[in-house]
């Protein structure tokens, strides 16, 4: 491949893509940690939660929108979603001819790295504790690790609902994890892309004696390597006048800007609303 081939790969854009918006997280820190990338990022805001839908429906679902992030002439994907990492991920990998990672694998590493007493928590979505996906990885590669999940349904809403710092959201994530500080877990994963937009309280919670690994935080750090590996790292920021960030919907532009410019630090101008049952 010559010089001007390899350059105009490495200038496409990583597209991200979730079931909603919590994938923004996931994004938030792409823009942190790899400045000079462009991002294309889908949320499936239609058909938002993945966390209740059987496998089959979230494979389908993320097959359509790996085919649209196709079209956008991406040079890898970050499936930014537990759900879809949990029960997709293997599916896309043998399907598409780009790098594409999940936030299962990286989040699993951080938390079998911090762990000192080997008692690992999880929080996340039904499908995401229902797949076992964090028991059978953290425990395939730390076999004296003793992992206990927990579905937490409940703080999706909350969060999208901007309950960031509430007495109600206290009240909940203070029922969801007292069987998690019963145990002594030592470490906990944030496990639902949603999570991070409440981590305070999570940690308040949960005490300075746990550590909460952020699997968006892990991500963009694996996404930063795998790019190197492949040589396909971006070497330049894009100059004055490029679209670094574009983003897409099902539905609901609207109600998902607005979220969008509450956490990132570059305020999104649109997002556009696509049919995604055509791909």
């Amino acid at each position: 491949m010559c010089e001007r081939e390899q350059e105009a790969l490495c200038n496409r854009p990583v597209g991200v893509f979730d079931s909603g918006v919590g994938g923004l997280t996931v994004a938030r820190e792409i823009m942190r940690q790899l400045p000079n990338e462009r991002i294309v990022y889908f949320g499936d805001t239609a058909r938002v939660p993945y966390g209740n839908k059987s496998r089959e429906t979230i494979i389908k679902f993320s097959r359509q929108i790996v085919r649209f992030l196709q079209t956008q002439q991406v040079k890898a994907i970050v499936v930014a979603c537990n759900s879809a990492s949990a029960y997709a991920l293997e599916v896309l990998e043998k399907e598409v001819d780009v790098p594409i990672i999940g936030v299962i694998k990286s989040g699993a590493r951080a938390a079998i790295d911090a762990t000192k007493n080997d008692k690992i928590g999880v929080i996340a979505t039904e499908a995401t504790i229902g797949s076992g996906i964090y028991n059978r990885y953290i425990k395939e590669h730390h076999p004296d690790a003793a992992v206990l999940g927990k579905a937490c349904p409940l703080f999706v809403p909350l969060v999208e609902e901007g309950l960031w710092e509430d007495p109600v959201t206290d009240e909940i994530a203070g029922r969801y994890l007292t069987e998690l500080i019963d145990v002594g877990i030592d470490t906990l994963i944030l496990g639902c892309t949603h999570y991070p937009m409440i981590r305070s309280t999570v940690g308040r919670i949960m005490g300075p004696e746990v550590t909460l690994v952020n699997p968006a935080y892990e991500t963009a750090h694996e996404l930063k390597q795998l790019l190197r590996e492949k040589g396909l790292e971006s070497g330049h920021r894009p100059g004055l006048g490029t679209e670094l960030y574009r983003f897409f919907v099902s539905d609901a532009a609207d109600k998902f800007q607005k979220f969008a410019n509450s956490i990132l630090t570059y305020g999104i101008l649109s997002a556009k609303v696509i049919n995604i049952e055509e791909f």
